[in-house]
Formats: C-alpha cells, structure tokens, sequence
C-alpha cells in the first residue's frame, strides 16, 4: 500500500511541470491591450494650430506658475498685444504655438528663467473666406471660430440653380508661399456620407458650373427666342 502511494506521488509531481509549460498547440498568451485607444488626430486641432492670429482676435495668455502675468487680451489693428514686463508684442500672422514661443523668448530674456507659456485663442474674428462661382451671393465672409464647407456655402446663399454641387474648389494659399487646390463633392456631404471639410482663413471657395444644364439652359432661351420671333412674322 506504501509503495502504491509513493508511486502515485511520483507520477504526480512529473505531471506538474509537463502540464504547466506550455504546449506547441497551446495558443500563445496575448499580449497586454493599452485600456483606452489612442484617439485620432483631430482635424479641428490641426485646423487651430494653423491658425495665422489677426486683428481683434481675443486671447487667453497665460505663464504657468505666475498668474501675474497671464492675461485675456485683444489684439490691436496693428496686430500687436500689450502684456506685463514685455510691452507690445507683435502677434500678427503668427499662430498660435509661434506666439506663445515669441512670449516666452522675451520673458526669458530679462525676466524669468524657462518660462512656460501658453496661449489659447477664445475668439477668431480677424479671418475670412471668400465664395465665388455660382452660388446666389457671392463674397467675403468673415470666419468666427470653426468653419465648413456647407456652412460657407450656406453664408453665399447657397447654390445657384446652374452650379455643380460635385465641381467645388477650395483654393489654398500656405505662409509658405505655395498654393493647395482641393476639390469636393457636395451631394455625399449633404447626405452625411462624407465629413465637412474645415475651413482655413483666406480659403476661396469656387462653384463651378453644371454644363448639361447651361446648355439646357442655353436651349429654353433659343426656343423662347424663336417662339417670340415667330409672333411677328
């Protein structure tokens, strides 16, 4: 009986380790999944830090760890700020991260050791887009805060009974100098199949023209034409 226990008790603990490791059938632990995804970029913030700042916008400057300083400003006709310490500075055409290290060079220079500076623009007045082609009323807009492309058209009046809701340009002029033409089609982001693009201030937004229907168009006025040439003859 002994002997049939010990046996047992071998067997057991040489079953243990071979159960333990794993086997080549055996699936492979996954790896750890991070608990939250990482977000995707957002198009608004990239629109944000593109943002070239103008005349009469309002901004939230503030200087971590010295409140003193921090401020909620208008930018002048001149495109100049007036902050503690540092005067007028010039934040006209620059965006907003451009600004915030233009303050801290400044600060830095005479004042505080590795300032942190941040500034947050709490209205976008300055900035406008302009509309052409064939909407009702075409013009310049001014742009307050974010933007689309429906909202523009929107601003025009609308499209026009001879316009091409899929024969739209946004024309795009970059501080660097070069020029960026993007095209859109309207019936997809009218049907909420597509996202409405954000625009950018200084955007000119062209309608193009539907040729079936100017041609269309075209023929009513010849035979309108013809039908009152024929009351005379």
């Amino acid at each position: 009986m002994k002997l049939n226990l010990l046996a047992v008790c071998l067997l057991a603990g040489l079953a243990l380790p071979a159960a333990a490791a794993p086997g080549d059938n055996e699936a492979a632990v996954p790896a750890a999944v991070p608990s939250a995804a990482t977000p995707a970029d957002d198009p608004l913030a990239e629109i944000v830090d593109d943002y070239r700042i103008g005349p009469s916008d309002l901004l939230e400057v503030s200087v971590f760890q010295v409140p003193e300083l921090s401020r909620t400003v208008r930018v002048n006709g001149r495109g100049e700020l007036t902050l503690p310490l540092i005067g007028q500075v010039q934040a006209g055409g620059l965006t907003g991260q451009q600004l915030e290290a233009r303050i801290a060079q400044k600060l830095q220079e005479k004042y505080l050791q590795d300032p942190q500076v941040s500034v947050f623009i709490k209205e976008f007045v300055s900035q406008r887009v302009t509309v052409s082609g064939n909407v009702n009323r075409a013009g310049v807009f001014p742009v307050s805060g974010r933007t689309t492309l429906m909202q523009a058209v929107a601003m025009a009046g609308g499209l026009d009974k001879l316009s091409n809701e899929s024969d739209i340009r946004v024309i795009r002029d970059h501080p660097n100098g070069t020029r960026e033409v993007l095209d859109y089609d309207l019936a997809p982001i009218r049907k909420g199949e597509a996202a409405d693009p954000p625009l950018l201030a200084g955007d000119v937004i062209v309608v193009g023209k539907s040729k079936a229907l100017s041609a269309l168009k075209g023929v009513t006025e010849t035979l309108r034409d013809v039908s009152i040439f024929g009351l005379f003859f």
